[in-house]
Formats: C-alpha cells, structure tokens, sequence
C-alpha cells in the first residue's frame, strides 16, 4: 500500500522518486527542511520506504545510499532519446534568447536609471543660470575696465612667482656644481652616465628656465612701480 501523500514517507518517497539519482540521508534531510522533517524522520522514512521495497538502497560500510526503483520508469528507445535531444536543443537556444533578452532590458533600466529626473534637470537648470548670471556680471566688470585682483593680491601672486624661480635658478646652479665635479675626473661619457643613472634635465622635460625669464622681468618692473 502506497504511504499518503502528506505522510512523511509519501513526502520521501515523492522526492527521491523526483531526484531519481543516489541519495544519502542528510542529501534528502536537506533538500526537505521546508516539510519541516528533521532528519531523524527522514531516516526511519527512508529506512521503512527500503524494507518495504518502494525504494533500493545500497550499503557501502556505514554508509547507505538510497535510489528510486527503476523499474517503475518507462526508458526511453533510441528515437524517443533522439526526440528529446532536439527538444532540449531548442530549448537551449529558446533560454540562451530570452537571456539575451533579459540582458538588454536590464540594460535599457540602467540607461534609464542614469538619466536626469525632471527635479533634477531643474535643479541643474537654476544652477546653471545663476552661473551664467555670475559670469555675465564679471564681464561687464572686466569691459568697464574694473580692477577684479587688488594691487596687494597682485604683488603677493607675484612675490611668490619670483620666489619660485629664484629657487629653480638656485638649484639648477646647485645641481650643475655637484654634476660636473662627480663627471670631471670620471671616465664615464656623461650622458651615458646621466642616462644610466635616470637624470633628466628641463630640456628633457620640454621646459627651460629662461623661457620664464621674461615674465620675471616683467613682474619686476611691475613690483618697482
């Protein structure tokens, strides 16, 4: 006599007959943590499904494996396999479709999640505006000939401007001495030993201090003035 359904031997039996593959008890224990059967109960359900010949099982030590019987499902013939092939064949390329699918939906909401809401381009909008009304306020400014830097804030830039290159004249000069005294007794080719040793001058770097010279003088005379 077949267990009821809702039995928990009906519920076991049910599954292993649906996963038809080896099972072991904690394999089933598991998979049927939703019925809310501890696995004890799966266990003795298991154990009473094999004495009763509903399900095989094998014992490998102390390990049992439980199995589906067999002879209760109909095997397919060569051409019902061929049959079933091609169905899954065209089931693949149906999921692989609808997965491509799926894909440039999800990339069709990103695009639109990226995009500005009307509060937003409002907002950015207003922003805007009032950019634009600061700039155009400065250009009048600067068409009237309004001085927008104080001669103090100008004199303070070009103090420090100055500063700077006298620094960089100061440590070019002090570079050049300690170079030529390590190359003048050395029998290394100098540029090969700058180019061994990593060195790179202004030059190298596409600058040059006197192409600065110009407007230091002309800070300077600014400064006298």
């Amino acid at each position: 006599m077949a267990p009821k359904a809702d039995s928990a031997e009906g519920i076991v039996l049910n599954f292993v007959n649906e996963q038809n593959r080896p099972l072991n008890s904690q394999n089933a224990a598991d998979s049927l943590q939703k019925f809310n059967l501890k696995k004890a109960a799966v266990q003795k359900a298991l154990d009473s499904l094999a004495d009763s010949g509903k399900i095989s099982f094998k014992e490998y030590g102390k390990q049992k494996i439980y199995m589906a019987r067999q002879d209760q499902f109909e095997i397919p013939n060569s051409e019902e396999l061929n049959q079933m092939k091609e169905q899954n064949s065209k089931l693949q390329e149906q999921l692989a479709e609808k997965k491509k699918a799926i894909t440039e939906v999800e990339a069709g909401i990103k695009a639109l999640q990226s995009n500005l809401t009307l509060e937003d381009i409002q907002a950015r909008q207003i922003q805007l505006s009032n950019e634009a009304k600061q700039m155009e306020e400065k250009l009048i400014k600067l068409r009237q000939g309004v001085t927008l830097v104080s001669p103090e804030q100008r004199q303070a830039v070009e103090k420090l401007y100055m500063d700077m290159i006298n620094h960089w004249r100061k440590r070019k000069r002090m570079f050049k001495d300690v170079w030529d005294a390590i190359t003048e007794n050395s029998p290394k080719n100098p540029k090969e030993f700058k180019e061994e040793l990593g060195l790179e001058y202004d030059e190298d770097a596409g600058i040059s201090l006197q192409s600065f010279d110009g407007l230091v003088q002309g800070a300077t005379k600014r400064a006298k003035r």
